[in-house]
């Protein structure tokens, strides 16, 4: 073996290692953020310095000590909150699982028009997550979760017929 392919061999073996430790990396976050261990501190320490968890299905970013509030706001909602993982990809920087988000709607769920009351549902929502690495922390947490499906879990139901309604009475006025 020559020098070049003693190099290479040693980069794919320290990549591997970095794949694999990324990996460890999430799967710590994934159980500090479950509804019976919630170490909200311990899931900040897993970010950069100016890190953001991004939750995909209503736009909001959040940084510094927002991240944990985050955490904890699901777990007041859902006490019993559980992520069952059920895919997990390490690719260099970038850790992608595919996962439904698991509990019991026993708080109240914040809305921007007020908040939902407890219903005692059970939900199982399909989500998808993406984190991205720098330096063996996390940089930055997509978080995609079918909300439609959450909201329909506990619940809440979309007014199609309202919609169709005040769709129509605006095609006809304009």
């Amino acid at each position: 073996m020559d020098q070049r392919e003693r190099i290479s061999s040693v980069r794919r073996i320290q990549r591997r290692a970095e794949m694999e430790s990324n990996e460890k990396t999430v799967r710590e976050a994934y159980r500090l953020a479950e509804g019976n261990v919630l170490d909200g501190d311990g899931f900040l320490a897993l970010f950069t310095e100016d890190g953001s968890f991004n939750d995909m299905s209503t736009s909001q970013s959040f940084r510094g000590e927002q991240i944990p509030q985050v955490i904890a706001g699901l777990a007041r909602s859902f006490p019993d909150v559980h992520r069952e993982l059920l895919e997990v990809h390490a690719f260099g920087d970038v850790v992608a699982v595919e996962l439904r988000i698991q509990g019991t709607h026993l708080g109240g769920f914040p809305t921007p028009a007020g908040e939902i009351p407890p219903t005692g549902n059970r939900i199982d929502v399909p989500a998808a997550d993406l984190w991205y690495f720098r330096d063996g922390k996390i940089e930055r947490f997509n978080c995609y979760n079918s909300m439609s499906v959450w909201l329909d879990q506990i619940g809440v139901h979309p007014d199609f017929k309202s919609a169709v309604e005040a769709a129509g009475t605006a095609a006809t006025t304009a």
